[in-house]
């Protein structure tokens, strides 16, 4: 079904069955988006462990901050 069917559908259906298809869909989105970030760190957590290179400036991390304005 292309995206074009789908919107001619939803113009045929009531208020309340619109908003439950948009609701599942944020619901949809947010999960997959959940999962991708998931899927990121999983990838680079053994990177970041064994590289040192990356956890340079952690060194920085006790340091006072101060902002400049």
């Amino acid at each position: 079904m292309t995206t074009a069917n789908i919107i001619r559908e939803l113009n045929h259906l009531p208020l309340t069955d619109k908003l439950l298809v948009i609701e599942q869909t944020l619901k949809s989105i947010r999960k997959e988006k959940k999962s991708g970030l998931k899927h990121g760190v999983d990838a680079m957590y053994d990177e970041y462990k064994s590289n040192k290179e990356l956890r340079i400036f952690t060194i920085l991390d006790k340091e006072e901050f101060y902002e400049a304005r």
